[in-house]
This record gives structure tokens, C-alpha cells and sequence, in this order.
């Protein structure tokens, strides 16, 4: 029997007195019901009826046929956004891009900012994981508050007058397409891998960190699979040769994911804690309260391993062992009840409450640049 596991990403990460979430195929429901309930497991079924779900989550009130950012815009719509924001933004935004994906899809990257000399930098990117829809619209909504409030906001303004913002808005672009063409539920690359007929690679497990070494599967038919070596995909080649080329000037790193409502930070791949581990903790406080305090969404916040569950390869703990002490990783809305199919109506308020937390750590980084 196929489980495909929401939370944690694959049975192996599966502990003792953990809530874990996973779907079934319907005609296999009443046997895994029946399972549960054999071995006296508490349970309850969060999405009695995922297809009716995944048609709810197009609840937009916004029914335009282009861009929006109330919406999960396609990854066509996204890459002639990138254009758009750019044209129409020249002083504040500029394009470009930084590789080709398996399918040969430009990857872009996003510059926000207002020019000037030897600026450092926060580096953000979105889209990791395919099906994790509502990750790439924060990234496009942080680009929209940029240019919207840039000389209102004075916060925001500081920022962009004193920083660079680099925006991936979609890592695993091929991924994203697929999930919007064939199997909403995808998750990893779409990369044909040698000797098996299993498609992709889980990207948050393909750079150098620890890799494959813990919470990561060596076998390509695993959603956790962690490639045929660190850097095998393109994308995540792409990615750590940005941050490689820009390391003197990249002072912060922030991944954003869903779902469980997590800020988390270095390490993954190890229990053992990081050098900075209580003044990330105490930005990790603050940002969390910060995001908090608009509609009262609770964020827990800690180290990953110890927070969720050790995984090994992924960007943070990588970016992070590169030297750039200030990284962190977001898991946004929710805690399972929509899971990865969050409605449309929930972008605007998880985007304008995330924007809280990311802007106390820019400001943060701001005031410890090193």
C-alpha cells in the first residue's frame, strides 16, 4: 500500500508519540481505518475528500485571468510576473537568471533594492518543494510590499535603501509545473534518475551538508531521495553557485517552506547546536512573536533537528556552513487541517504575517552586519 506522508516527509522520520499526517488512496481508507484502530492509534481524518479540497482551495474572490497576488498563479503567470516587476519597477527590481532547469526552464532571480555601493544582502527563495503552493506566493507578495510601501513604510524603505533582497520566487520550477499539469501532490524535481524509473530528486536533501547521511533515502523512488551525489541537480547547482559567487556580500539566508507553522534554524543534519545557537534562538523569539501578534497564528521555533526531525542536505544547515550565520528556514500555514492544499483565502493573511517575522530578522541583520 502507497502512504504518502505529509508530515514528517516519509515514515522513516516517524517517532514515538509524534502527530503525523499522511494520505491514502479512498478505497484503501477503511483498511487503514481499521488498522488504526486495531492498534489502539488516536486518529481523525483532517481531509475526508482531498480532490473536493484541492478544488476548494481555489477560493479567490480574485478571478482575473493573469497574475494576482491573493492567488497560486502558474508558473507561466510567475515567470512573466518576474518581467513585469522588473519593467515596471527598474529603480527597485531587476531579473535575472541564474541556470536552467532538467527541463530547460530558466531559473529567475529577482534583485530588490535601490542601488548603491557595496551593499550587502539577504538572500530568500521559495518553491522548494513542489507542492508547497502558498511558499512561492509569499515570495511574490514580499516583492509586491517592496515595491508598494518603498518610501511609506519606513522600515521596508531602510531596508531596501540599506540592503539587497535576492528573490528566487521558484526553485523547483519543474516540479511546480507538474504539480499544476499532472499530480498536485508532487513534491520532488522531475530528473530521470539512473537505473530506476522513479522521477526526481527531494531538492532540501541534494546540497553538501551531512548529506545523505540521516533523514534523507538513497533510493530514488523515496520523496526524501537525496540524489545521486550533493549538487547532482541542476537547480540546486544553480543555487549554491549564486550563494558561492556572493558569499561576501549574502549576510542572511531564508528558505521558505509548508506546512507545520515552524521558524527553524541550524542544524538538520546534527543535534549538535550552532555556534550563534542563542542569538538565533532569540531572533527566532522575536520574529515569531512579531508574526504573532497580527492574527494570533502560533509559531513554535528552535533548531531543526531537535524541532521537527533531523534531515540531512538541506539549504539552511548548507548556507549556514558556508558562513552565513543568520539562516533560517519558514514552514508556514497550516498545522494539517488543509495541510499542503491551504485556500487561496489564506495567502493574503500567512503572507502579511510572515512578511512581520521576516522583516524584524532583515532589520536584525542589519543592525549585526559582520
Amino acid at each position: 500500500m502507497q502512504v504518502d506522508f505529509w508530515q514528517p516527509d516519509s515514515v522513516t522520520l516517524v517517532r514515538p508519540k509524534m502527530q503525523v499526517d499522511f494520505r491514502v488512496e479512498a478505497d484503501k481508507s477503511f483498511e487503514v481505518e481499521d488498522l488504526l484502530k486495531e492498534n489502539g492509534v488516536e486518529y481523525r481524518v483532517l481531509i475526508d475528500n482531498l480532490q473536493a479540497a484541492l478544488d476548494a482551495q481555489f477560493d479567490s474572490k480574485a478571478r482575473t485571468t493573469g497574475h494576482s497576488y491573493e492567488k497560486y498563479n502558474n508558473w507561466e503567470t510567475i515567470a512573466a510576473w518576474t518581467a513585469d516587476i522588473a519593467a515596471q519597477n527598474p529603480d527597485l527590481v531587476s531579473r535575472s537568471v541564474i541556470g536552467e532547469t532538467y527541463e530547460g526552464r530558466s531559473i529567475y532571480l529577482l534583485k530588490v533594492g535601490k542601488s548603491g555601493p557595496n551593499k550587502k544582502a539577504i538572500f530568500i527563495d521559495c518553491g522548494f518543494h513542489a507542492r508547497e503552493w502558498i511558499s512561492p506566493a509569499f515570495c511574490q507578495w514580499f516583492v509586491k510590499e517592496a515595491v508598494e510601501t518603498y518610501g511609506k513604510d519606513t522600515v521596508l524603505t531602510t531596508l531596501l535603501n540599506s540592503l539587497d533582497f535576492y528573490v528566487l520566487p521558484v526553485v523547483n520550477i519543474d516540479g511546480y509545473v507538474y504539480t499544476w499539469t499532472n499530480n498536485r501532490m508532487w513534491r520532488k524535481t522531475r530528473s530521470k534518475n539512473a537505473r530506476s524509473l522513479c522521477i526526481g530528486t527531494d531538492l532540501n536533501r541534494n546540497f553538501n551538508a551531512g548529506w545523505c547521511t540521516i533523514g534523507a533515502s538513497d533510493n530514488p523512488c523515496d520523496s526524501t531521495y537525496c540524489g545521486s551525489a550533493p549538487e547532482s541537480e541542476k537547480e540546486t547547482k544553480a543555487l549554491a553557485d549564486f550563494i558561492r559567487e556572493h558569499l561576501s556580500t549574502i549576510k542572511a539566508y531564508l528558505t521558505v517552506h509548508s506546512y507545520s507553522q515552524l521558524l527553524l534554524f541550524p542544524y538538520s543534519y546534527t543535534y549538535n547546536l550552532p555556534s550563534n545557537y542563542e542569538e538565533l534562538k532569540s531572533i527566532a523569539h522575536v520574529a515569531t512573536k512579531q508574526l504573532t501578534s497580527l492574527y494570533n497564528t502560533k509559531y513554535t521555533y528552535g533548531p531543526a533537528a531537535t524541532t521537527i526531525y533531523p534531515a540531512a542536505g538541506g539549504s539552511d544547515d548548507w548556507a549556514y556552513d558556508q558562513g552565513i550565520k543568520y539562516s533560517f528556514t519558514f514552514e508556514l500555514r497550516d498545522t494539517g487541517r488543509y495541510g499542503f492544499v491551504l485556500p487561496e483565502s489564506q495567502i493574503k493573511p500567512t503572507c502579511e504575517e510572515t512578511l512581520l517575522a521576516v522583516k524584524y530578522i532583515a532589520n536584525y541583520v542589519l543592525e549585526h552586519l559582520y
